[in-house]
């Protein structure tokens, strides 16, 4: 039998997804799971079942008031996203100005000046983002915005070129929706919000003004995931 939809919602904002469950009893007389085996919370059903994979290799699910157990909070971990960065240098002129046109270099140019753009990133993050990063600005009240703690850009050398990186706090695991939800946030943070902010931002170099940009028009510009950017790169590193 269902629950009623409101306790099933308080269940589910107060145990999300990737909570860690450590088992006291379960009243299972044939194969129950034993005490203090730990697990991960998969979802809890309509009946209010909480679906377990635990770390022994079961999948037997708790039920309030039949089993004794313990919800943890979702272990938080570290999540990169990837972007390609780009600039726009003008030029030092002999008047002391910078010259009416400009010349871009991408991920591979942009080596040379990674402390200067790390530390741009860094200087213009706004005092309300210190505790979540660009995730203040998060409006809707859904999952992602529970599971995401913070999410802050940041520049990154890889395979011989820097890269722009948006470094996710998470608690517990992103589903796929919930992934793409964030990647769009991102995007558009890059694209028209934050990012269109710091791209009026001039960077002195020994060259002239750099303006960076986390986003281009560029129909090669994407935002990947480490394992969706360098995965066979990456398990040739892991299997290292």
């Amino acid at each position: 039998m269902a629950l009623e939809k409101g306790w099933l919602d308080f269940l589910r904002e107060q145990y999300p997804a990737g909570s860690r469950i450590r088992l006291s009893e379960m009243n299972d007389p044939y194969a129950p799971v034993p005490p203090g085996t730990m697990g991960t919370l998969d979802c809890i059903d309509d009946q209010g079942t909480f679906h377990v994979t635990w770390d022994n290799g079961s999948s037997l699910g708790l039920i309030i008031g039949e089993d004794r157990f313990q919800v943890l909070p979702p272990e938080t971990q570290t999540v990169k996203l990837y972007m390609p960065l780009y600039a726009d240098i003008y030029e030092a002129d002999e008047w002391g100005g910078y010259t009416n046109e400009s010349y871009e270099l991408g991920g591979q140019g942009l080596l040379n000046y990674a402390a200067q753009i790390r530390t741009a990133l860094l200087d213009y993050r706004m005092p309300e983002e210190a505790e979540r990063g660009i995730m203040h600005w998060y409006s809707d009240q859904d999952s992602v915005n529970k599971k995401v703690k913070s999410v802050v850009f940041e520049a990154e050398a890889r395979d011989g070129q820097l890269w722009g990186v948006a470094n996710c706090k998470i608690a517990g695991t992103l589903n796929d929706r919930e992934m793409e939800r964030l990647k769009d946030y991102i995007s558009g943070q890059a694209s028209d919000g934050w990012g269109e902010g710091f791209e009026q931002r001039e960077i002195e170099t020994r060259e002239g003004a750099m303006y960076v940009h986390l986003w281009s028009f560029d129909a090669k510009w994407d935002i990947q995931t480490e394992e969706e950017q360098f995965g066979p790169r990456l398990a040739h590193e892991q299997s290292m």
